[in-house]
């Protein structure tokens, strides 16, 4: 039986054919659909899927954020609603799960964000699918923050305050963090949730999504500087070490080797030891955990993912030193 005290808001932008699952799997719900600037026809597919359709401005900008709160605002309009699941428009809905974590907010009201396993939906033609899948891959229980996909209480939204419109990348942490300040739990439930297609199969695409992670740990960490409820800090540290002064040792100890003394190599060299043994130390770690096909590929995508998040953390730096609202970082095809 739908409830009635349940909404969901689902966001897009240039989502194409991805769109329709998602749309499907919300049929009967009470529902928004918020676009960000599409040119692909999603707000017209919306609105032949019977959905109630809201087309962001492009004055203020695009964001994920932005578009969440503008369904948010919509349903909480309704003093009736209590939940809404925030839906990506690449994720379709799991027959059951709204009931299933409904009654779990029911059950335990010191909640206020509620997740459940997101899965790739291919992950068998490429390595990107399926490095997606492991990002998705949360232990069930207690969880610090949610990704764009979670079921909210109302009662927690109102008083965390939403999503952040002027960020770019990181917003869903940085809710799910001020969530906990504010007292509220957050759950991840043992049970499926939702279908996420990605689209990557390029490395181009792998490259911006991964720069977009930098761009965030920068942001989240002088969001909440000092907080004890999250890691980023030793995130961006990892990322300042290997993509930053790795390198930066390497090309200056050989031009120092060319302009100086070569003896100077020697620098060059112990860096370059020290990325050989991280990038040994990675491979087995992950071939334990993901075998030999898998587990090798893998900790090269981490070593080499650590230079993509560096340009993506030096975005960050330079647009605020500037003063100006950083761009949107995408990644799909259209």
């Amino acid at each position: 039986m739908v409830r009635t005290d349940v909404a969901i808001v689902v966001i897009g932008r240039n989502e194409g054919a991805r769109l329709l699952p998602s749309l499907a799997s919300i049929a009967g719900w009470r529902s928004v659909y918020v676009d960000s600037g599409s040119v692909d026809g999603s707000a017209d597919a919306a609105r032949r899927a019977g959905i109630d359709v809201i087309e962001l401005s492009p004055e203020t900008g695009f964001s994920a954020a932005r578009g969440r709160n503008a369904g948010l605002s919509h349903m909480l309009a309704d003093p009736a609603v209590r939940y809404v699941q925030v839906l990506d428009g690449d994720s379709a809905l799991e027959p059951g799960w709204i009931a299933l974590a409904t009654e779990r907010l029911d059950r335990d009201t010191d909640l206020g964000a509620v997740f459940g396993r997101l899965r790739e939906r291919e992950t068998r033609s490429s390595i990107y699918g399926w490095m997606l899948d492991q990002e998705w891959d949360v232990p069930a229980g207690p969880a610090r923050i949610f990704g764009g996909s979670v079921l909210l209480r109302v009662d927690a939204i109102r008083q965390a305050g939403g999503y952040r419109d002027d960020m770019i990348a990181g917003e869903d942490p940085d809710f799910a963090l001020r969530l906990r300040m504010a007292g509220w739990n957050i759950l991840c439930l043992d049970a499926p949730m939702a279908v996420h297609d990605g689209d990557m199969v390029r490395f181009r695409q792998w490259w911006r999504r991964t720069m977009r992670a930098g761009h965030a740990f920068a942001e989240l960490v002088d969001r909440h500087p000092g907080s004890t409820l999250h890691a980023y800090g030793r995130s961006r540290a990892r990322i300042i070490f290997w993509g930053g002064m790795i390198p930066l040792v390497i090309l200056t100890s050989l031009a120092l080797a060319v302009l100086i003394d070569r003896r100077w190599i020697a620098g060059a060299a112990v860096a370059l030891a020290l990325l050989g043994l991280n990038l040994a130390r990675m491979a087995v770690r992950e071939t334990i955990r993901h075998g030999v096909h898998r587990g090798p590929v893998f900790a090269l995508f981490l070593a080499l993912g650590k230079y993509a998040e560096m340009v993506g953390l030096l975005s960050y730096w330079r647009n605020r030193r500037q003063g100006r609202p950083p761009p949107l970082i995408e990644y799909k095809r259209s």
